[in-house]
């Protein structure tokens, strides 16, 4: 079949490669421009350009480009950016959601589906329209969380959701009998630096779910401290405070406490927490962290 492809992030290469894999003709890859990074006035490509460069794919950053060519579908995964009614009215276009639809539509599905403490999540092949995820379903696949963190979680999302995407193309009556989206819809709200932010009121499962979203944080002595891994403490104490038991750093707070792993403090890069603390400087009769 004769495609193009709409993605960005390192999420959507593996669908990209699975067509291509499989034989389709992929006509052209639009994504978001370059991007600058760092300090430095030096721009990077999007994982999905530099894919598609590989792959010898015209590359664009314009959904203009669309137009006038001899294209059969749209496939689009991850592609960060609402597509316009007129486009969809020219190119029927295929959307490789990562959540069992309609729980979770938006953004940021899989790290919402973490923080909400679920068991399962999958991805949903839909048919894209123009109002945020609501379209039929081709094809859903179901995939257990446990305890992964939001990395690992994306990526074998993906490579389900291009096993999916595969099977939705090569079955025509897949591809002409989508099912309407059935049950409640929650929404994936943009996540938000306090989305992040490990808190004293917090429970515990919920501390631990939100440092396995890969950007947990939280402020010592009101100094920022980035938390990279935890795990479950049992130690009692005063909420809000620090303390450290045969050279374990506790967080301890109301409805339970998190002892932690590795840090990464301001200024600085990642660490054990045992080594951040030994060189931190940090009375820990009157540290607090909020």
């Amino acid at each position: 079949m004769r495609l193009a492809f709409l993605g960005t992030p390192e999420a959507s290469v593996a669908s990209l490669r699975a067509l291509v894999g499989a034989g389709h003709d992929v006509a052209i890859v639009i994504t978001r421009p370059d991007r600058r990074r760092g300090r430095g006035s030096t721009t990077s490509p999007s994982p999905i350009k530099e894919a598609a460069l590989q792959l010898g794919i015209k590359v664009s950053h314009d959904i203009d480009d669309l137009e006038g060519r001899d294209i059969e579908r749209g496939v689009v995964v991850a592609y960060g950016s609402l597509i316009r009614a007129p486009v969809l009215e020219q190119l029927p276009m295929l959307n490789v959601h990562f959540s069992l639809l309609p729980r979770w539509r938006g953004a940021a599905p899989v790290e919402w589906a973490i923080l909400a403490g679920d068991e399962v999540t999958g991805v949903s092949i839909m048919t894209l329209e123009v109002a945020l995820d609501t379209g039929p379903v081709h094809l859903a696949r179901q995939l257990s969380i446990d305890d992964k963190n939001a990395s690992e979680l994306l990526e074998e999302l993906s490579q389900l959701g291009a096993t999916a995407l595969l099977e939705v193309l090569a079955s025509p009556d897949l591809l002409a009998h989508p099912r309407a989206q059935e049950g409640d819809a929650t929404y994936a709200a943009k996540l938000t630096t306090e989305t992040f932010h490990v808190v004293p009121t917090m429970e515990q499962s919920l501390m631990l779910r939100t440092v396995r979203l890969g950007r947990a944080l939280t402020l010592v002595n009101g100094r920022r401290l980035r938390i990279l891994r935890a795990h479950a403490a049992q130690e009692p104490g005063t909420a809000g405070t620090l303390s450290v038991v045969n050279g374990v750093v506790v967080l301890e707070g109301a409805l339970g406490a998190i002892a932690l792993d590795e840090v990464q403090p301001e200024g600085s890069t990642p660490m054990s927490a045992g080594a951040w603390w030994a060189g931190a400087r940090v009375d820990g009769a009157t540290a607090v962290w909020s």
